[in-house]
């Protein structure tokens, strides 16, 4: 169960008793768990320490549970959980509608919650994978830039890029039809290899068009604007 340790739960139910079994079963499992006997201060709290998930029950002494999850969904995608009681369809059916990811009718046992628990966690770290993979692509013009390997692919042939080479597309693809001067792009990738006025950056351009245009389907997409510099042009 390593793979769990330092995950922090926020466990938000006015049964103190429950609160006491649920948060020694769960620590057995590495788990962190902060409690909250009502719904005051869980906001702050999530915005302080973004727990990895919430079990929040809905039948709480003041504002209801549901009523907390609004005001979690109005900032924080973090896992929900409800606790419901056993046969309120309607709650179930509103905390799901407002934004819950699981829920749970009590009385409950223990490690069906874990298991539940465990099957939003992955589910969250799908999600959050994915985001950072995107984050870490760009596409343009039938290429694929891949900014934390710093390679290129198309056609799913995919080839490594020098760190000078990496930098140059990386600009040319973030402003893709626009014209960016040399002095622009020596700015964007400047390095040890590069001074004032350095001509070299064809040399890298050079190397870097054989490249793409050695990938299948490829096409020559890096223009030279004579006088003004390079553009990379993306056609629908």
């Amino acid at each position: 169960m390593d793979e769990k340790r330092g995950r922090t739960i926020f466990l938000v139910d006015d049964d103190a008793k429950l609160r006491k079994l649920l948060v020694k079963f769960l620590k057995e499992y590495g788990f962190s768990v902060r409690e909250f006997a009502d719904g005051s201060g869980v906001n702050d709290a999530i915005a302080a320490e973004q727990p990895d998930a919430v079990i929040l029950d809905i039948m709480l002494p003041g504002e209801s549970g549901l009523d907390i999850l609004r005001r979690i969904r109005k900032e924080s995608a973090v896992p929900v959980i409800m606790l419901t009681a056993k046969g309120e369809d309607e709650d179930r059916i509103l905390g799901l509608e407002l934004g819950s990811d699981d829920y749970l009718p009590k009385p409950f046992n223990p490690r069906e919650l874990l298991a539940r628990l465990n099957a939003i966690l992955r589910r969250s770290a799908s999600h959050q994978e994915a985001d950072a993979a995107a984050a870490d692509n760009v596409e343009v013009a039938g290429l694929l830039l891949n900014r934390g390997r710093r390679t290129i692919s198309a056609g799913g042939v995919e080839l490594a890029l020098s760190a000078t080479e990496f930098k140059l597309l990386e600009a040319l693809m973030s402003r893709p039809n626009m014209i960016l001067s040399r002095d622009e792009l020596l700015n964007y990738a400047r390095g040890k290899e590069f001074g004032p006025y350095d001509r070299s950056i064809d040399v890298h351009i050079g190397k870097l068009r054989a490249k793409i245009e050695s990938l299948p389907g490829a096409r020559k997409c890096i223009k030279t604007v004579w006088g003004s510099g390079y553009l990379l042009e993306d056609r629908p």
